[in-house]
């Protein structure tokens, strides 16, 4: 089959690969589009370790099956499918309370680490177990459905947020996640969303998608008083922090209210400083949210009814053969590519 390897930091090798070997439990899928994650593009070059070389990248994708193995389930061949980029064992005891996301036997598609390697969806073929993968609905393209994979990260951390109707929020960061935790904000009844980025164009995209207001991170904003503004004074009740850095942490913690709620989406960052005394003393609640546990057909839904727009979203569809080019587009970061979907 026809790949796309990382053969070394910052090289790519298009062409022949081995047609992964289907286990008794896993489903073989043709692959027909595979979105660019930005942890792909941070991965390339060796600096989060997750990315050793070689492997083939690529987790947020969606195809046909086209074998099934005798223990996977009761998938059809030529049946439209999404999969999980979480391959988890299905019987720790995170898995049995649904917490698939902290399974103790957890891999992800697409990379290799001192723990493991698996080669992932910028491939013609894919193999992964039938308990990750979900049905494509009627009339959702692949290009749609591989967006599935970063909704449903948005979905998960928004759910870990505990939003009320009526509640107003702010999400700092207006990248591919930070533009999908806006809507799903909206969608879970937020009266009012507010969103910072230090790009112009992100942020125009982030009013066309249901943003009230927006802001621009620079030196002439001044962003928790503009919250304070808007809430009577008190800060919003929860900020989303979509970027993982010292500036941003600190930031959303300084928007939110009194016993209010910040959501650490991005980890650009390995470790920070962040304000511990106001954390303490205005009671703020920090979580983190790590991928998805479970959102995937809801994920499928919301975007099947347009409640989330992914279509806005897209910069590009191009040929698998061009993926080095876009690779080195994204990493470049000259233009505002959100992202980027190759075809096998």
């Amino acid at each position: 089959m026809k790949a796309l390897t990382l053969t070394a930091y910052k090289e790519f090798y298009f062409g022949e690969a081995a047609v992964p070997q289907l286990g008794a439990d896993e489903v073989l899928i043709k692959v027909a589009a595979c979105g660019i994650c930005g942890s792909d593009v941070h991965g390339m070059d060796g600096s989060t370790g997750r990315r050793l070389p070689p492997i083939i990248m690529g987790h947020e994708a969606a195809g046909t099956v086209v074998e099934v193995g005798p223990e996977a389930g009761s998938w059809v061949v030529g049946q439209r499918v999404t999969f999980d980029s979480t391959l988890y064992c299905g019987e720790c005891a995170f898995c049995r309370e649904g917490q698939v996301n902290l399974c103790e036997d957890r891999r992800v598609l697409g990379v290799s680490c001192p723990d493991y390697r698996q080669h992932g969806a910028f491939a013609e073929y894919v193999a992964v177990p039938g308990r990750v993968v979900i049905p494509i609905p009627e009339g959702l393209s692949f290009e749609q459905a591989c967006f599935v994979e970063p909704t449903a990260v948005a979905l998960h951390a928004v759910h870990r947020a505990q939003v009320s109707p009526g509640q107003t929020g702010l999400v700092i960061g207006a990248g591919i996640i930070g533009l999908l935790t806006i809507q799903a904000l909206k969608a879970a009844g937020c009266r009012k969303v507010y969103a910072s980025d230090l790009s112009e164009a992100r942020l125009q995209l982030a009013l066309e998608l249901g943003a009230d207001e927006v802001f621009p991170a620079n030196s002439t904003v001044n962003l928790p008083e503009e919250m304070l503004r808007r809430t009577g004074g008190q800060g919003v009740d929860v900020a989303m922090e979509a970027v993982g850095i010292r500036a941003t942490v600190a930031a959303a913690i300084a928007c939110v209210r009194k016993g209010g709620r910040v959501g650490l989406i991005g980890n650009l960052s390995p470790h920070i400083e962040f304000p511990l005394q106001s954390v303490v003393t205005r009671e703020i609640s920090l979580f983190g949210s790590c991928a998805s546990a479970g959102e995937y057909p809801r994920a499928l839904e919301e975007i099947a009814a347009g409640r989330i727009r992914v279509e806005p979203l897209t910069s590009a569809v191009r040929p698998l053969a061009e993926g080095a080019e876009w690779f080195q587009r994204l990493y470049e970061a000259k233009e505002d590519l959100i992202k980027v979907i190759l075809q096998p």
